[in-house]
């Protein structure tokens, strides 16, 4: 009897495309392949990837220069590219890539093993779809079907697509309009991942405030979703991203302070500090609606923790408006921030603003400003943490230093302690926090409030 054939992926940008990529190998498990170690052994690499950064194309076209070395070596590998870049370039790829054996989109992740499978006989295949189809992927959207990285928490998607236009992003073109998932499909979801022993659920969709609004004019909205999602037995914390700002309500912020498996955190993206340019991005709020709308849920949130982010360089960003964004970031405070240089991206408004691009000595100068306003509220923030006790739930090995645990607390914060002989990963603890650095926290275990709830992986179906 031969030996199953083994796959590999790789994943490139958000933690959509991370789950996406879980999905998938659930998908490649159920079609009877095996996961191998790494891309250099295995019967199929399939690289699922990105497309918000302009750097993302060097990294598809580096990894598929790699590739072809190994294919040259074993010629019945077979390589597939998938999700955002795929979406937007479909049979350029294989154009420029001719090694590369199936191309599918963000619509039709589904179809991945019926494709690779096709591929066999009928040679290279693209197929990338204008649309979802819902039928189609429906059965594939729980996360039965997934091979998680962590036995104790889970994302779940709750919405693809996006309605926005903002100046600078190619996600709407490549991810399509919204689309929400039935309020119950989640829930049961949510369900069957806590009897599994998962403990921790990060929503996630292009624009979670917006969910329902596809289904009826009222909602189900994000806010009963959230609470909803606190009353099934064994979930304990519930994170989401990524909100956006104009569409951040009273509801969804009352929600979070009243549901108490809601984590006290908010990422909720600013972008820029300047109302001029906050207007050309096309982001449907100014500075002091935002600066209200944060200022309202720290009020009625205990102990919220708030990270954003944020961009440089957008196109005809001037010195004074740069001085804004400073001074809109100094006032926030927040916890962190992930910041980006602008990438010009193909297909958006922004793209189209060449005349007015930033240079790169600017963007350079400007990008290390801002880092340097950012780390010194993340350190006070930290450092006022400082004598606490956190409830952390433990992730394992710290990467950096094996003698040591790590684990987030509940406002998201990674938290660095010493090894401790009846603590594994998934355990909920008590911690001390003794140090605080801009990006982590160092602490000590002071009890264990429980250990892993999880037991074994989630099955996949077999029918």
């Amino acid at each position: 009897m031969a030996a199953p054939k083994t796959f590999s992926i790789r994943t490139f940008g958000c933690q959509m495309n991370e789950h996406d990529s879980e999905r998938l190998a659930g998908l490649l498990v159920a079609d009877g392949l095996v996961r191998a170690p790494d891309d250099e052994v295995a019967d199929v690499v399939v690289l699922n990837t990105c497309t918000i950064r302009e750097n993302a194309d060097l990294k598809l076209y580096s990894a598929l220069g790699h590739l072809k070395a190994l294919k040259e070596q074993r010629p019945d590998m077979q390589i597939a590219v998938g999700g955002c870049m795929a979406q937007k370039d479909r049979g350029a790829i294989q154009q420029r890539a001719n090694w590369v054996d199936v191309v599918f989109g963000t619509h039709n992740l589904a179809a991945a093993p019926l494709l690779l499978r096709r591929a066999r006989s009928e040679g290279p295949l693209t197929e990338v779809l204008d649309a979802p189809d819902p039928e189609a992927n429906r059965d594939m959207a729980p996360a039965l079907y997934a091979v998680r990285e962590s036995p104790f928490a889970a994302w779940i998607t709750i919405q693809t697509g996006c309605d926005n236009t903002c100046a600078y992003c190619i996600v709407p073109s490549v991810r399509g309009q919204e689309i929400s998932r039935p309020m119950q499909d989640v829930i049961d979801e949510a369900t069957m991942l806590a009897s599994s022993g998962v403990v921790e659920l990060t929503v996630l969709g292009q624009n979670v405030n917006s969910y329902g609004r596809d289904i009826t004019k009222r909602g189900p909205l994000f806010a009963d979703l959230l609470r909803a999602l606190g009353e099934v037995p064994g979930v304990e914390r519930i994170r989401f991203t990524s909100p956006h700002p104009k569409d951040l309500r009273p509801e969804t912020i009352a929600a979070m302070a009243e549901t108490k498996a809601v984590c006290p955190q908010l990422h909720l993206p600013l972008q820029h500090g300047a109302n001029r340019v906050l207007a050309a991005m096309r982001r449907g709020y100014s500075v002091e609606r935002y600066l209200e709308r944060l200022a309202s849920a720290r009020e009625a949130i205990f102990d919220l923790a708030v990270t954003t982010d944020l961009i440089v360089g957008f196109p005809g960003e001037t010195e004074p408006e740069f001085e804004e964004l400073l001074e809109a970031v100094s006032v926030a405070q927040f916890d962190s921030a992930y910041t980006f240089i602008f990438s010009a991206r193909e297909g958006t408004r922004a793209a189209l603003m060449t005349e007015q691009f930033v240079g790169e000595d600017v963007i350079k100068d400007r990008f290390e400003r801002l880092k340097q306003v950012l780390d010194r509220s993340a350190l006070l923030k930290h450092e006022a943490r400082v004598g606490l006790l956190e409830e952390v739930l433990v992730e394992g090995p710290s990467r950096r230093n094996p003698m040591m645990l790590s684990g987030r607390t509940r406002q998201g914060k990674l938290i660095h302690f010493a090894l401790a002989s009846d603590v594994r990963a998934g355990s909920l603890v008590q911690v001390r926090v003794r140090h605080g650095a801009p990006y982590h926290l160092l602490g000590e275990i002071e009890s264990v409030v429980r250990p892993p709830r999880h037991k074994v992986r989630i099955p996949l179906l077999s029918s």
